[in-house]
């Protein structure tokens, strides 16, 4: 199941006016990755400020109870209802260019699944669902960034819409059971793929942190995942997001995460 704070995303604030003047109409544009949908959430610059993303918590109030048809909805200053829509036009339409499976010559020998053929069996995460086919259970990504198993085709057309990949059940270190110890070999194969990224492919993660390192459960090492801020060479390189220090804040954070945890499982102050 989607982790409740990666559900919603929000696309900023619009703003009918100064964003200073408290009264200004306020329009946010909220993606629910659970449902799928875009939902635009209307109030005022006083709930709404920039930056603060206030409407991602707005519509987590109302999102399990709002009918499919709903568009839009729209709240006062304290963040309750007073009306809802069901007009299409509401909501900006994104178009998402699909391109179809003949034209991609780089996917060609690539083994395929059509859509219609997947299982939905839960939601991983934003643009993440957990699938099956043949009793196999894969991940179904909307954006190919990481190796996979089946390029995934719309059933009219046969369009590209996205690919699957190995599920690996054994969670991630930042959901891991705190009675499981940290093994040191996994930091011994952790700095050995920096390595191998940054000396030898002259790549950048730029997003080591627990949430992206997988516990395999059969081999039972780390699999770093999760490429989208990778750098090459010199090209979109982020200050402050060097994989060595991720290393040390990814130590420093699972360190903290299983004190915080066993104290609390055992009743002992942190």
């Amino acid at each position: 199941m989607i982790k409740p704070e990666d559900r919603f995303y929000s696309g900023g604030q619009g703003y009918f006016g100064s964003r200073d003047n408290p009264q200004t109409e306020t329009h946010c544009n909220v993606w629910d990755w659970d449902q799928l949908r875009l939902i635009k959430v209307k109030g005022t610059a006083k709930l709404f400020p920039p930056d603060e993303d206030i409407e991602n918590s707005v519509l987590a109030q109302f999102a399990d109870y709002l009918s499919p048809k709903v568009r839009a909805f729209t709240v006062d200053d304290d963040g309750l209802l007073t009306g809802v829509s069901t007009n299409p036009e509401e909501v900006e339409t994104f178009f998402i260019g699909y391109i179809p499976f003949s034209l991609c010559q780089s996917l060609a020998h690539c083994a395929t699944i059509y859509f219609s053929q997947l299982q939905e069996l839960d939601r991983l995460g934003p643009g993440v669902d957990l699938s099956s086919y043949n009793g196999q259970r894969v991940a179904f990504k909307f954006n190919p960034l990481v190796p996979f198993d089946r390029v995934v085709l719309e059933d009219v057309e046969s369009r590209v819409i996205g690919f699957t990949t190995k599920y690996i059940s054994g969670g991630t270190l930042a959901n891991a059971d705190p009675k499981r110890p940290f093994r040191f070999e996994w930091l011994q194969q952790l700095t050995q793929v920096v390595d191998f990224l940054n000396l030898e492919l002259g790549i950048m993660h730029q997003d080591i942190a627990p949430r992206n390192l997988l516990v395999d459960p059969e081999t039972d090492k780390l699999l770093l995942f999760d490429f989208d801020w990778a750098a090459n060479g010199k090209d979109y390189l982020l200050d402050g997001r060097d994989d060595v220090s991720s290393v040390v804040f990814t130590l420093y954070e699972i360190s903290q995460t299983i004190h915080i945890l066993r104290a609390f499982l055992t009743g002992a102050e942190t």
